[in-house]
């Protein structure tokens, strides 16, 4: 007879292996949340429209995929290209630009899950937290709308997670072989987005987990000098990676081009409330929002709990890393939008879990109908944004940059479309496309989708258009010329040489609604 009544046996050529009944449980919870967090991330991936800095990063591999000599191009505007490596690299696989980016952020979103699950194990030493992590983080319409999204952040956010989990453990077990990990993902942090900087001067709040209390005091320092020394190896291999950037041209370009995004020293000095007191106030109508009332409320309560158990460590831990990160951005910040603070507020979703956990372990009999009631908010907003996004209730300052102006590329795909019928059908053989803007949803959002038809050729002409731009209408004589424009941005009174072929809506907004306004352009005489 088995003396593991509860367990299940396989036989193996090594033996009888016994795996707990517990374990194959929680191995089927985890199961589970995957294939939720699945069903929450990939069915429509494309239906939001496709995003400004979207259009760019994409515009970016695309090119670096055709040119090797330009495989530094994100330099050029002060930005690392990590992400967009990745998209080249997977571009070969994808027919469509915007679902390749977006998938690259569903499975970076997948290894922030499983970064979740090992992280809530490791700093609370119980697995039902990490599972609990796993689900919520799942479930979070904060992070199921960014993976959804071909941006940076949920890469950056992956890389973060990961960074605690192995500097974490190299705390707790000191090994050369961890260090150079911590360095190899601190490394490709900072060349994924700046804040990634973040990681180097969080690792001391690591310095919670490490244990050398069992030695005499000469080992204790012995110990500690051996975990500062790779420190310093996590340090050498995270800026040995960062500086590689320098292979490229526009290096220099990152941190000048940083500076629009932050105060200075002196700035903050000379205004300390200001931004910090409108972004803190931002805060406090996003992360109801975007992580929902019952989430954010179970988080408030592990706090809570946590402060007042033996977990007290971990939560200290948790507000540190995520704290930290986000006051410092509202304190210097010029720009300061939700998915800034993704790469830091992840923690919410482990505080969340261990108030779940504390709180069934009270009412063990209501565990399953506390789950559901948590399950109801976050899947009812989550609907909406996988099927009908205007209807989800976005705070306003997302709401307005994906859905209702110029930023958002509703239409573009559209009148892409239209113009590769125009090829297609042998109507048109050569066709010039004239664009707002030269840098950003337009002339980017356009050049992706039309990326492999050599008959057409996108140039931007600046915005607002006052004018029928002159280089548009001499094209005309052996090109089909078009005009994408957002109303928003049109100041051309009506104009013969204009005809509105398309108007593409966008979300309705507060005040008016947009339309994206294709055109084509015929050179004939005004009033004639």
């Amino acid at each position: 007879m088995s003396n593991h009544p509860h367990s299940l046996v396989i036989n193996s050529p090594s033996g009888r292996l016994y795996i707990s009944s517990v374990n194959c449980l929680r191995i089927f919870f985890l199961s589970l949340i995957i294939i939720l967090f699945f069903l929450l991330r990939l069915p429509n991936l494309t239906l939001l429209p496709v995003f400004a800095d979207e259009a760019i990063y994409l515009r970016w591999a695309q090119v670096m995929k055709s040119e090797p000599t330009l495989r530094f191009l994100p330099l050029s505007d002060g930005k690392q290209p990590l992400f967009m490596w990745l998209v080249m690299i997977f571009l070969k696989f994808f027919k469509n630009p915007l679902y390749c980016g977006r998938a690259i952020s569903v499975f970076s979103g997948l290894g922030s899950l499983a970064g979740i699950f090992f992280l809530g194990r490791l700093v609370f030493d119980d697995q039902r937290v990490g599972l609990a992590g796993a689900f919520f983080y799942a479930i979070t319409p904060f992070f199921v709308f960014f993976d959804r999204m071909a941006l940076v952040d949920s890469l950056l956010t992956c890389l973060v997670i990961w960074f605690f989990v192995f500097s974490i453990w190299l705390a707790k077990n000191p090994r050369l072989d961890l260090a150079m990990i911590s360095g190899i993902i601190l490394g490709l942090a900072l060349i994924t987005k700046s804040p990634g900087l973040f990681l180097a001067f969080l690792l001391p709040a690591t310095l919670l987990w490490f244990r050398p209390e069992r030695k005499k005091n000469r080992k204790k320092k012995l110990s500690l000098f051996r975990l500062g020394i790779f420190w310093l190896v996590i340090w050498f291999f995270g800026f040995v990676i960062y500086n590689l950037l320098r292979l490229g041209p526009n290096f220099g370009l990152i941190s000048s081009r940083n500076q629009d995004y932050v105060f200075s020293l002196a700035e903050v000095l000379s205004h300390p409330l200001d931004p910090l007191r409108p972004h803190l106030n931002d805060l406090r109508q996003w992360l109801p929002n975007l992580f929902t009332w019952p989430i954010l409320g179970l988080a408030i309560w592990g706090v809570i709990r946590g402060f007042k158990s033996p977990s007290i460590k971990a939560v200290i831990f948790l507000l540190t890393i995520a704290g930290l990160p986000v006051l410092a951005q509202a304190g210097i910040a010029r720009v300061f939008t939700p998915r800034y603070l993704l790469f830091a507020v992840w923690p919410v979703s482990l505080l969340a879990a261990f108030g779940l956990v504390s709180l069934s372990g009270r009412r063990p009999k209501y565990q399953a109908w506390l789950i559901l009631v948590f399950l109801i908010w976050p899947l009812f907003y989550n609907w909406h944004l996988l099927t009908d996004p205007p209807k989800a209730p976005l705070p306003r300052k997302m709401r307005s940059g994906y859905l209702e102006e110029w930023t958002s590329g509703s239409g573009i795909l559209e009148a892409a479309d239209f113009i590769k019928e125009r090829l297609r059908s042998g109507r048109a053989e050569k066709v010039l496309v004239g664009t707002e803007g030269y840098f950003g949803t337009l002339p980017d959002g356009l050049q992706i989708y039309l990326n492999h038809f050599p008959g057409v050729v996108v140039l931007g002409v600046g915005q607002p258009i006052r004018q029928v731009p002159p280089e548009l209408l001499s094209a005309t004589v052996d090109n089909e010329v078009y005009l994408v424009v957002n109303q928003s941005r049109m100041f051309v009174p009506q104009d013969p040489r204009l005809e509105l072929i398309k108007k593409y809506p966008k979300a309705i907004g507060p005040d008016n609604q947009d339309f994206l306004l294709l055109y084509q352009v015929k050179n004939t005489k005004p009033g004639a």
